[in-house]
């Protein structure tokens, strides 16, 4: 039997526009991949694989990191995960808006919002541990980083979420939250905005984020539409007064009297950033998407409901005609429905674009796997941003959107050689045509996978080919232990 050749690399792609996820022009390279690792970068004519692609001179890019999912039972039910597969989306962050599978033995359906990301008992997991054991033991296509979420720790603990937990439950929670670390959760996330944590005070959260050491704490804010600015106040102070890094999750300026209100947001985050570590991540459409609040339906322009478990006949279908029918207002038909989600017309473009355009500005898709009929950023997201807002707006160049989705949130959340084309990192890489690469999914078509991703690539295994999964389910939980520092920025492009 022959020996194999060490030096033989398994895969080469051949003549590609490599963009090496720092911000610089790209280069006309070939890139070879042995086992998980790019391990030869450059002409590469001198080599030759069991298996060769030929880019044809289309763009190849480091794996796309969505740094805002909730994909944490999703990456189990269905571990193929077309809608990140197809968007060359590689690395995950889970785990987010304090909703996490882990720590929670629960014998009901979880309160709202945590319902929307998984609703049967079942689903649960009482030890953070068990829950990565269950992703290493039954892997996705993709890798995943995930953090455990407050109103999660909060539900844990608490016999009622109406009231600020006393000291006995904060000391629960901590002891919860240390646990799940020591098992490799890369952090804590806080929903401020929702009802399981709305009553939380800023000190329940300090001392709770002070149990992180050198993880990090990604948030949902308390209020992302009349009182932005008071609650990224809040988010700083957190940040400083347990000396951890902060994510702002979804930066949005939500309802008509505060569009254009980013120009001032941006000021603070960009303030705040000159003593301490903050990041942000936006989604790339002005609408959102969440658990429908009869409460909150008259602050908003037109809102579709994304699921129903009392109407699942009504997805899809506007809350005002399906208000008309009943015969009654907006809040009594949101009533009507729930359990429900919907998406929500809250923002303006112009401050979609300026948030996205901020250098230090992340991209995540935010979108609800289990929604039956979701908002179009969970299969469209990246690839709206290359084709549109890239190419077709030239909000910023291509080189540029890429740094935006592979090198930024790879230093920032420590996925140590990952979000970089070079030799020794790991081989997270995606082919797409940069002339033809959009995002097709729409509101009422909202599951149409993009156009332009030709190949995906995880640890050196292809997942996605030709419009379609391979099949393969080389992804990773991606442990604390096994990261690098967080809540940095790689250098600027040279």
């Amino acid at each position: 039997m022959a020996t194999p050749d060490a030096t033989r690399p398994d895969y080469i792609i051949r003549d590609a526009m490599v963009f090496d996820g720092l911000g610089n022009p790209p280069s006309n390279a070939s890139v070879a991949v042995s086992d998980d690792r790019v391990t030869a970068f450059g002409d590469l004519a001198d080599l030759t694989a069991p298996t060769e692609f030929d880019a044809g001179g289309k763009a190849l890019a480091p794996g796309f990191i969505d740094v805002h999912t909730h994909d944490d039972h999703a990456l189990l039910a269905t571990p193929l995960i077309p809608f990140k597969a197809s968007q060359g989306v590689t690395t995950v962050i889970a785990g987010n808006c304090g909703i996490s599978l882990a720590p929670l033995s629960i014998d009901r359906r979880p309160p709202a919002p945590i319902d929307l990301v998984a609703e049967e008992p079942q689903d649960f997991f009482e030890s953070f541990g068990a829950y990565l054991a269950a992703l290493d033991s039954d892997p996705p296509a993709v890798n995943a980083a995930c953090q455990v979420g407050h109103s999660t720790l909060r539900v844990a603990a608490m016999d009622r979420l109406d009231r600020a937990a006393d000291a006995g439950e904060i000391r629960t929670m901590r002891s919860n939250l240390e646990a799940a670390l020591d098992a490799g959760a890369i952090g804590m996330s806080t929903g401020l905005y929702y009802p399981p944590a709305i009553e939380a005070p800023t000190e329940e959260v300090i001392e709770l984020a002070r149990a992180l050491g050198d993880a990090i704490h990604t948030t949902h804010m308390r209020d992302e539409a009349d009182g932005v600015a008071q609650s990224l106040e809040e988010t700083f102070a957190i940040g400083q007064a347990a000396n951890v890094p902060v994510v702002i999750s979804h930066h949005k300026c939500a309802g008509q009297k505060n569009h254009g209100r980013s120009i001032e947001t941006l000021a603070m985050i960009e303030q705040a950033r000159t003593h301490q570590s903050i990041g942000l991540d936006v989604y790339p459409y002005a609408a959102s998407s969440t658990m429908l609040d009869p409460e909150r339906v008259g602050e908003v322009s037109k809102i579709i409901v994304t699921g129903s478990a009392t109407r699942p006949d009504v997805a899809g279908r506007d809350l005002d005609d399906i208000a008309a029918e009943m015969g009654c207002d907006r809040a009594e038909a949101a009533t009507r429905l729930l359990p429900a989600g919907a998406v929500f017309f809250a923002m303006d473009e112009d401050d979609v674009r300026r948030i996205l355009a901020y250098p230090h500005t992340m991209v995540g898709s935010d979108g609800l796997p289990k929604d039956s009929h979701p908002h179009p950023r969970l299969w469209g997201t990246f690839p709206r941003v290359l084709g549109h807002y890239a190419r077709d707006t030239a909000l910023f160049s291509l080189e540029e959107a890429v740094r935006r989705m592979t090198s930024l949130p790879a230093a920032r959340f420590g996925l140590t050689d990952r979000g970089v084309i070079r030799q020794g990192a790991f081989a997270d890489l995606v082919l797409f045509d940069p002339d033809t690469v959009i995002d097709r999914a729409t509101f009422e078509n909202p599951t149409q996978p993009a156009a332009g991703i030709e190949m995906v690539m995880v640890n050196g295994r292809v997942i996605w080919r030709d419009g379609e999964s391979t099949g393969a389910r080389p992804g990773r939980a991606l442990r604390r232990q096994d990261l690098g520092p967080l809540g940095a920025e790689p250098a600027a492009a040279h």
